[in-house]
């Protein structure tokens, strides 16, 4: 069971990247095994609704939508086999913690203790924030912090990352 990390920019194809990925694992596992999309945005305004629908609709009904916006850790705990599962996206969830005031690190050191047990495979997308520009404000400056905190740790502890850029792949790990 393999666990990968998929970074790129805003509008970079990586969550579409990320689905055919995890679409090609499923369709070589066992045929009980289960295919999961966890998202993790909270869909505030109708411009990130239409977002979100336009994402499952290209998605078949193979997939099995889990919306949690907070408690990745937990659900990815007790879906600890037979299945391959897309949490899309990181960079939404460390938002969502800030946002309704969870300790952050402490949320990481959850996941990265389930990485260590998980016997089923993940696919993690996240954004690649670290080369734009600085943020004008502290808490646009610890949000950019946790990001990169979090992308390198989950680089180390994952099996593959890759890079997308323009809808492709640069192979980093």
């Amino acid at each position: 069971m393999a666990k990968h990390l998929i970074l790129g920019g805003a509008r970079s194809g990586k969550s579409l990247f990320a689905e055919n990925l995890a679409l090609q694992i499923y369709n070589q596992a066992a045929k009980n095994s289960q295919l999961y999309y966890l998202a993790t945005c909270e869909a505030a305004d109708s411009e990130m609704r239409a977002r979100v629908l336009k994402h499952k609709q290209r998605r078949d009904d193979g997939w099995i939508n889990v919306e949690q916006p907070l408690d990745i850790a937990t659900f990815l705990q007790s879906n600890a086999s037979n299945a391959v599962i897309l949490v899309d996206c990181l960079t939404l969830w460390i938002n969502n913690l800030i946002y309704h005031k969870y300790d952050v690190e402490p949320a990481f050191e959850r996941l990265y203790k389930v990485l260590e047990t998980s016997e089923t495979d993940i696919i993690f997308v996240s954004n690649e924030l670290g080369m734009g520009l600085v943020p004008e404000t502290k808490l646009g400056r610890e949000f950019r912090d946790f990001q990169g905190l979090l992308n390198q740790q989950l680089a180390q502890k994952v099996d593959k990352v890759a890079l997308i850029v323009a809808g492709l792949p640069l192979w980093l790990k």
